[in-house]
């Protein structure tokens, strides 16, 4: 049903670009940044986060270096459309919090004549694919992948270690709970994270 919509609508002029990366390799800065000059050419914006995203402010999507910009809260990605009629450029920050739908929605978007700009990690504290990224890269025209810098030995980053004792899928924080790593450096901290159950489970 969805490709048959598509089919019956006119060939549009949008695309769907992604930022992707670690924590703190600048993917929101970059959002931000390509909306700033969407707005310099006049163009309407609007820009979305998912509104488990409380850290900074309920209704902006702010950078670790504190850049902001506003932004709508949604629940879901079904939102989207209702709120993006008449737009030229939608912004989504956070991506991966979003759910499996978001990228239909994009598509959808991105058919209609919409210029979609994703942001979102890549992976998730365990180096998994995490949440819709995977497909929303696959479909896209543009994938920017932005690097962090190892806090262990300073070469690219590309994981976000969780240092912080929960497993959940999602917990949100900062320099407090996350750090970003290089392959070897976030390996060998994994390794040393589960030393010791590896010795606990030995001594039983």
């Amino acid at each position: 049903m969805f490709l048959e919509r598509v089919r019956s609508q006119a060939p549009g002029k949008g695309w769907i670009e992604v930022i992707c990366g670690s924590m703190f390799s600048g993917k929101t800065e970059e959002l931000i940044r390509r909306l700033r000059r969407a707005e310099f050419a006049r163009q309407k914006v609007e820009i979305f986060k998912p509104s488990v995203d409380t850290r900074y402010a309920d209704t902006e999507v702010v950078s670790h270096d504190a850049t902001s910009i506003r932004s709508t809260p949604v629940p879901n990605s079904s939102n989207l459309l209702l709120l993006a009629a008449d737009i030229d450029v939608v912004g989504i920050d956070e991506a991966q919090f979003f759910d499996e739908g978001l990228p239909q929605v994009c598509a959808q978007l991105a058919n209609s004549g919409v210029r979609v700009i994703a942001a979102g990690l890549d992976m998730d504290f365990q180096g998994r694919p995490f949440g819709p990224m995977p497909h929303l890269m696959a479909i896209a025209e543009h994938v920017s992948k932005v690097h962090a810098i190892c806090v262990h030995c300073g070469q690219l980053a590309t994981f976000s270690h969780r240092t912080h004792a929960s497993t959940d899928l999602i917990h949100l924080g900062e320099t407090d709970s996350y750090v970003p790593l290089c392959r070897g450096c976030f390996e060998a901290a994994r390794l040393d994270q589960d030393a010791p159950a590896h010795r606990a489970a030995a001594r039983r």
